[in-house]
């Protein structure tokens, strides 16, 4: 009987790393992402691998911070800000959910415009009936196992349709791996906005967040989970890499994709180009799952931090919170006049400029609360790569202020 029971329990701790991984993952590779991809690719060509490359290379380092501190304090990140900083707990809070609802409105923007490519419904219908499915999960009585579960298959979707239209558009591989180490130029503001699609706000805190939920939390864990995070950004990696290939290829070719007018979807037309109407049907079916799932992510994960307000808050509170958030979002959505592609490439840059913040806490508390750490050796490596991420998260926000709110400028 033992045995079965160890047995049952290793199985649960792997399906729990698993949900976390592909949390983080999804909500890593969501609507901001693929229209941001499709828009700066569109713009820069093979010179945009180098941004790709920079959000793998930053979201690493990111996330093994982020994960191993919530995984050996046991503590949700307003908890961890309180320590590093008393007080600094609300503000990040009321930061990462105001970022978390601005892009929660593009996630359902991005759903709403898979439905769009996939069956030819207006973007708002198709918004809201995707923000009534996440209702629908968040309603459930076991939301838990079925948002890990749900999650998992989308995932598994999008990362095979990818493929499937990166081979069709046969990209210039040789000249893209070139310029992922030597770019013909950078662009810092679509750097802090990439990052901010893939690993900034909410999206940092997903998956640790979620580990903790599963009861994975504490220093003995510490070693697994680190290893989850590892293999979790390496496959969002290799997936964002795919996803660039795939349009570039169609860029390379010559074909001109609209990333200004007031109705412009670029991917819809970068996956089009590739693949003809299947690959218009493959990239709905891509952004709608990429959209439903970080709808869920971003809800998630976002109402994980009125723990800031109220420590004692329970999973059922917080659940039917979730539901207030989504109808929120769809609210402001549905209201707002911003074409979808450009709210999205608007929201990953508002993120961007959240990111630097929250590490800064995190990192404090890795340098120098060893009472919060129990004594765990913290590798050094990760403390010094983390400071220097973080400082260059801080400049490059400081020098996108002004091209990431020019995105929703009329002029452009």
């Amino acid at each position: 009987m033992a045995s079965a029971t160890d047995a049952g329990f290793v199985r649960s701790r792997r399906a729990s790393l698993i949900g976390a991984i592909f949390l983080m993952a999804t909500s890593a590779v969501g609507p901001g992402f693929i229209t941001q991809t499709a828009t700066f690719t569109s713009l820069m060509g093979a010179a945009f691998a180098f941004g790709i490359l920079a959000s793998i290379v930053i979201d690493l380092v990111v996330q093994l911070n982020i994960w191993r501190v919530v995984t050996v304090t046991g503590l949700r990140a307003p908890e961890v800000a309180h320590a590093a900083l008393p007080g600094s707990g609300y503000l990040l809070a009321v930061l990462i959910i105001v970022s978390g609802l601005t892009f929660n409105v593009g996630n359902i923007a991005g759903a709403g415009l898979g439905l769009n490519a996939l069956m030819g419904l207006d973007t708002q219908w198709g918004g809201l009936i995707s923000a009534l499915v996440a209702v629908g999960i968040f309603s459930s009585r076991r939301a838990g196992i079925a948002i890990d579960r749900i999650i998992i298959v989308l995932g598994v979707v999008m990362l095979a349709m990818t493929v499937f239209v990166a081979l069709a558009s046969q990209p210039p591989i040789g000249e893209a791996l070139r310029q992922t180490v030597l770019p013909d130029t950078i662009n810092f503001a679509t750097i802090t906005t990439i990052v901010g699609g893939t690993v900034g706000g909410y999206i940092t805190y997903a998956g640790a967040h979620r580990i903790l939920d599963r009861g994975l939390g504490g220093a003995e864990n510490v070693e697994t989970v680190s290893r989850a995070a590892l293999r979790g950004i390496l496959v969002t990696g290799v997936m964002r890499y795919i996803l660039f290939l795939a349009i570039l290829g169609v860029v390379a070719s010559g074909v001109i994709i609209d990333v200004s007018g007031q109705n412009a979807n670029p991917a819809a037309q970068a996956f089009q180009a590739a693949a003809g109407e299947l690959g218009l049907r493959a990239f709905g079916l891509i952004l709608w799952a990429a959209g439903i799932t970080s709808v869920i992510g971003a809800s998630y994960t976002c109402m994980t931090f009125l723990s800031a307000f109220r420590p004692s808050i329970g999973e059922p509170a917080r659940n039917r919170a979730t539901l207030v958030f989504i109808g929120a979002s769809l609210l402001v959505f549905l209201s707002l006049g911003t074409p979808p592609a450009a709210l999205l490439i608007f929201a990953g840059g508002f993120n961007g400029l959240v990111l630097p913040i929250g590490l800064t806490l995190f990192l404090y508390v890795a340098w120098r609360r060893s009472d919060l750490m129990h004594g765990h050796r913290y590798p050094r490596w990760l403390l010094v790569s983390g400071t220097a991420v973080c400082a260059l998260t801080w400049y490059m926000g400081y020098q996108s202020i002004g091209p990431i709110f020019a995105f929703l400028s009329p002029a452009t």
